[in-house]
């Protein structure tokens, strides 16, 4: 099977790093953006833009309020999947997996890196619950500055969420829509990988 040039490769983990260092130096905004999708408890499906914050050697990890519509979902699933597009570089990388949280000290470290505001804001926030006017939000967050403080450790439900993939689907546009595509699958997160191209 040819895999050469962008797909080349023996770790898919590698070579969604290295696309998206290559995103990085193109897209205009947030290259990191995946969007991802959750299933709730009917089966019904959900899908909204969060920031991608790390590809690690075996998953790829974000941070969100576990309380929020997402983080309930899969914590009920403990799955979920996501996919990262990139109009500059016309490719894509799609990822369905298992999740386990990163509520330690990774999670400490990476809300300590964020800004004073976003910390308190993630405080203020109850994520995806109905709120009464933006005002009510702004007077929460004020609150939450004078009783937390200038260095607020992280809240308990907010933290990490770990995908495991055993699915990675690395794309890429080809003329006449003749695309390359390029499925990377195992049966569970300690198996071996298969590796098999796919029609456009």
């Amino acid at each position: 099977m040819d895999r050469s040039g962008i797909f080349a490769g023996s770790d898919p983990f590698a070579i969604a790093r290295a696309w998206l260092t290559e995103a990085e130096a193109q897209e205009p905004n947030d290259p990191n953006a995946i969007a991802l999708a959750t299933v709730d408890r009917d089966g019904m499906p959900n899908v909204r833009m969060v920031l991608l914050k790390e590809i690690e050697a075996d998953a790829f990890v974000f941070y969100t309020n576990y309380g929020s519509t997402k983080g309930q979902e899969i914590a009920a699933s403990g799955k979920a999947a996501f996919v990262m597009h990139w109009k500059s570089l016309r490719r894509q990388i799609r990822v369905r997996g298992t999740v386990t949280r990163e509520d330690g000290p990774q999670a400490d470290a990476y809300f300590a890196s964020r800004s004073l505001k976003s910390r308190l804001g993630a405080w203020a926030s109850h994520q995806s619950q109905p709120l009464s006017s933006r005002e009510a939000l702004m007077a929460e967050a004020a609150k939450v500055a004078l009783t937390k403080g200038p260095n607020p450790a992280r809240p308990p439900f907010w933290g990490g969420l770990r995908i495991h993939p055993l699915e990675i689907e690395f794309w890429a546009d080809g003329a006449f829509r003749l695309h390359d595509r390029f499925r990377w699958s195992r049966t569970d997160v300690t198996a071996g990988w298969s590796i098999e191209r796919l029609n456009p």
